[in-house]
């Protein structure tokens, strides 16, 4: 029974998106299939001459309720459910005169599309779609005899399997039903994180997660790995969304810092570059433009920036191009490529370059979810921004200072803990990442600016005079001391140690100022 080809006599076909419609139906005409139809599908085939029968008249029951109640009915379900091997389905069928369905083709009220829309609350509900996916899981449970279609991509296949087998395959009608159960788990997902939102429970009782396959990829962070790239619900600009203008195909790696690199460079209002490397910031400037902005980013870790992932937050121009090529990178990523720095750029042809169309709103709320053995971590999108900022020492910052301050904490949020920033003329001069302990990133920092610094034939490393920001409190005095110690003039830290006292004091020691924010960026 598993091999047998079933040939379609019957199909039913009910679609809010008629893309591919007609061909469809003119196959079945032709392979002289009986189309059962409602509403606007019906009016559609009849529009394009081909016959169709209303289910209404094929099942001698009204549609009623305003049309909620089309094919909810046994004559349809019983023509999808009914097995073909089994003589107790057949006389059953024979008795209450169900005949056999062969095909389904069903997509979908919009409901996702609607939500989107920004409608109302009544124009969403009548968007849930009722028949749709009962008609659905009635025939992906039959799949040994029935076909199900819940896709306008699917017709293809379709119609090959017509033409090389007069029939549907097992194989194929496999692969339907697989894909049409994960569209309803899909939906109706969709419709609980809806009902979830309007009861502003952020946390439901139930998880629900569902997402779109773009991409299936060479292999994950390392090549032992399989991997595949999701989208969801969310239309947020940026790597899932962004349009491929050049370059090789997106990896598990290259699609992570390309993320890392934009959400950072979406938070300065001004024009700025981030250069990301495995997932942390190793350069970030804000300056009147692109191109300057690019020099002191670069000049803050010019190793680490080869073969790294450029962001920007304005359309990259020809001047910038022009200097970006000149080093080797994996991916840039902008709002907007004009056409002069693309042809710059297409010199280097496995460069990558995503353009997105608009920024991120750094402020939005959104969910982040995290895999576990056994489960999930759920949590809301680290959006926040302080604006209690207490001065604590005996000094207080210079207004320069305290611009630094602000934006050596804001790249912080972007870099994986222990993480410590410095910080001088809206440049990052250096940085120190995912360390066990803080002071050590601290030092790691102040040494890697010492090297760049003697990269580009400064005669003092650039952390002299600059600020820094940590992403947590200073548990001990010792990570605030290496900070003075590489030449900065002022902190910014969350505060909230047992030990504040002791590095409020050497602070002021040191002649420094510091600022407390009491608000941390742990970044995991």
């Amino acid at each position: 029974m598993d091999q047998q080809i079933i040939p379609v006599r019957r199909a039913l076909i009910s679609v809010s998106d008629k893309t591919g419609l007609i061909d469809l139906a003119k196959l079945l005409a032709e392979n002289s299939v009986e189309i059962l139809s409602t509403g606007g599908t019906a009016n559609a085939l009849r529009d394009a001459g081909i016959k169709v029968v209303e289910v209404s008249d094929f099942t001698g029951f009204p549609e009623i309720l305003d049309g909620r109640v089309k094919t909810l009915v046994p004559q349809i379900h019983g023509g999808l459910l009914g097995r073909r091997d089994l003589a107790s389905h057949q006389e059953q069928m024979k008795q209450h005169n169900i005949l056999p369905i062969d095909l389904l083709c069903v997509n979908l009220y919009p409901f996702e599309e609607t939500v989107a829309s920004g409608a109302g609350k009544e124009d969403i509900i009548e968007n849930i779609d009722i028949g749709g996916p009962a008609l659905i899981r009635a025939a992906s449970k039959n799949h040994s005899h029935v076909a199900v279609l819940t896709d306008v991509h699917q017709y293809a296949a379709f119609k090959e399997e017509m033409k090389q087998n007069g029939g549907t395959t097992i194989q194929q009608r496999r692969k339907w039903a697989q894909a049409a159960y994960a569209r309803t788990a899909a939906y109706d997902a969709a419709i609980a994180c809806w009902f979830a939102g309007q009861a502003k429970d952020i946390f439901p009782e139930r998880l629900n997660l569902s997402g779109q396959r773009k991409q299936i990829l060479r292999y994950g962070e390392n090549p032992h790995q399989q991997a595949a790239f999701y989208m969801n619900d969310e239309q947020r600009p940026g790597v899932a969304t962004a349009q491929q203008l050049q370059g090789k195909e997106l990896s598990y790696n290259n699609l992570n810092d390309t993320d890392a690199a934009f959400e950072a460079v979406a938070e300065f209002d001004k024009p700025s570059v981030v250069i990301v490397k495995h997932a942390n910031p190793c350069g970030a400037a804000s300056a009147s433009s692109l191109s300057e902005a690019w020099d002191l980013a670069l000049r803050c870790d010019p190793v680490s920036a080869f073969g790294g992932i450029i962001a920007v937050n304005r359309p990259l121009d020809k001047e910038i191009a022009q200097k970006i090529i000149t080093i080797f990178s994996e991916v840039i990523i902008a709002p907007k490529v004009n056409s002069d720095a693309l042809e710059i750029l297409s010199k280097k042809k496995n460069v990558r370059v995503l353009e997105t169309g608009a920024m991120p709103d750094p402020l939005a709320q959104g969910m982040t979810v995290r895999t576990l053995a056994g489960g999930y971590l759920l949590q809301n999108r680290d959006n926040g921004r302080p604006s209690d900022f207490k001065v604590v020492t005996k000094r207080e910052p210079t207004e320069k200072e305290m611009e630094d301050l602000i934006f050596a904490f804001t790249i912080g949020k972007h870099v994986k803990s222990n993480a410590i920033i410095y910080v001088k003329d809206k440049a990052t001069v250096g940085i120190g990442a995912g360390q066990m302990s803080r002071v050590d990133s601290a030092r790691i920092a102040a040494h890697k600016s010492a090297e760049a610094a003697q990269a580009a034939g400064l005669e003092k490393p650039m952390t002299r005079g600059s600020v820094v920001a940590s992403d947590a409190f200073f548990p001990f005095a010792d990570g605030l001391q290496a900070a003075v110690a590489a030449g900065a003039t002022a902190v910014i830290q969350p505060g909230g140690s047992m030990r504040d006292n002791e590095v409020i004091a050497a602070a002021d020691e040191a002649g420094i100022a510091m600022v407390f924010t009491g608000m941390r960026h742990f970044r995991h």
